[in-house]
């Protein structure tokens, strides 16, 4: 295995990058202007899902890893030095039940919550700490929803991808199942998939109470009804907490993507990183650009600056573009990091990792 290199900052700015062979970190003085980097830590696992929690006085760093001895979780109380990694996943399903834990997607740290944990997992289902992650129950509510049963796997399986705890609610999004909400704190849910087309069904059929194909879920600050949501045929937002949703892709040259993160100072900009199509998963024209709106989506203009623009046909996942008070940084499925500590001005840190699954930005 390849030794790790250590940062020696300790607070600045941070990127966690998971790969497909491990987490890398990323840190920097405010300004951003220097970056060194840490890694790879966990060599040689998938890393789907990482976090920095700084709630509380804390600074640990969470990771989900996959390998070929089965899904774990590590955390790291000195920014990678050492990890945790138990022999027994603190996150799993009942022995003997119907499922199996498969893999963690997504860690969620609610702001108002420093002791609350969530994870969202493959097969999809909802786990939560209440004790800072040292232990963990199964959401009982959303994994007894009626619904359950008929959930499908999307593409990339039956994943829980995306935990959004926004506006005293919680939302779930759910491949390829759909947006669900909890009013209570996870003992009900709800889908809320009303508006959201999936034009694979037959004619009449197309927007179904459930069956989405959802690849990610943003909250818009401050404003506790709004989300943005990129379909797996379409970019959409909600002002009513998700018991609707219009489209706003009008003004993207493809309305298929991965990821979409929100502005996390402004409500009315949102940022998309189109795909050319389904059927031809990288940047349109082999052009890498992000898509900006300032005004929630009713129009959109290219980011270009700082990126190639020229053969340069790059795919990033779901999980693999972030903004966050850092800035905007996402990273490709050919191993390079990009970020933007304007929102606008990009510089590529690196150009050699392997494949980019999950970026994830702090501030200490």
């Amino acid at each position: 295995m390849p030794e790790a290199r250590h940062i020696e900052r300790s607070d600045g700015l941070f990127v966690l990058v998971g790969t497909s062979k491990g987490l890398f970190v990323y840190a920097a003085d405010p300004a951003g202007e220097s970056w060194e980097r840490g890694g790879p830590y966990l060599a040689g696992q998938e890393v789907y899902a990482a976090t920095l929690d700084t709630r509380a006085g804390r600074r640990r760093l969470w990771a989900s890893t996959a390998a070929h001895f089965g899904p774990g979780l590590s955390w790291s109380d000195d920014l990678g030095r050492t990890f945790t990694t138990p022999e027994r996943a603190p996150i799993r399903f009942a022995e003997g039940g119907e499922v199996a834990l498969k893999r963690v997607w997504q860690i969620a740290t609610p702001a108002g919550e420093p002791g609350t944990l969530y994870a969202g997992v493959e097969p999809a289902a909802l786990f939560v700490s209440r004790d800072a992650g040292t232990s963990w129950e199964l959401c009982q509510g959303l994994f007894d929803h009626p619904h359950r049963p008929k959930w499908q796997p999307g593409g990339g399986g039956l994943c829980l991808h995306t935990v959004v705890p926004h506006g005293g609610r919680l939302f779930c999004a759910i491949s390829a199942a759909g947006v669900y909400r909890s009013d209570d704190g996870g003992a009900t849910w709800q889908a809320r998939n009303v508006g959201i087309r999936a034009p694979f069904l037959p004619e009449g059929s197309q927007y179904p109470e459930f069956g989405q194909c959802v690849h990610k879920v943003a909250p818009a600050p401050g404003r506790p009804a709004r989300l943005y949501l990129q379909h797996h045929f379409g970019v959409y937002r909600t002002d009513d907490a998700g018991d609707s949703w219009q489209p706003i892709g009008a003004g993207l040259p493809s309305d298929f993507g991965f990821p979409i993160a929100s502005h996390p100072d402004d409500a009315e900009t949102v940022f998309v990183l189109p795909l050319e199509a389904d059927a031809f998963r990288a940047t349109p024209e082999g052009k890498l650009r992000v898509y900006r709106s300032r005004d929630a989506g009713a129009s959109f203009e290219p980011l270009a600056r700082g990126l190639p623009q020229e053969d340069a046909f790059e795919c990033v996942l779901r999980d693999g573009m972030a903004s966050g008070r850092a800035g905007l940084f996402f990273g490709t499925r050919s191993g390079k990091l990009f970020g933007a500590r304007d929102f606008e001005t990009f510089r590529m840190l690196a150009g050699g990792l392997p494949p980019v699954l999950s970026v994830k930005t702090a501030v200490c």
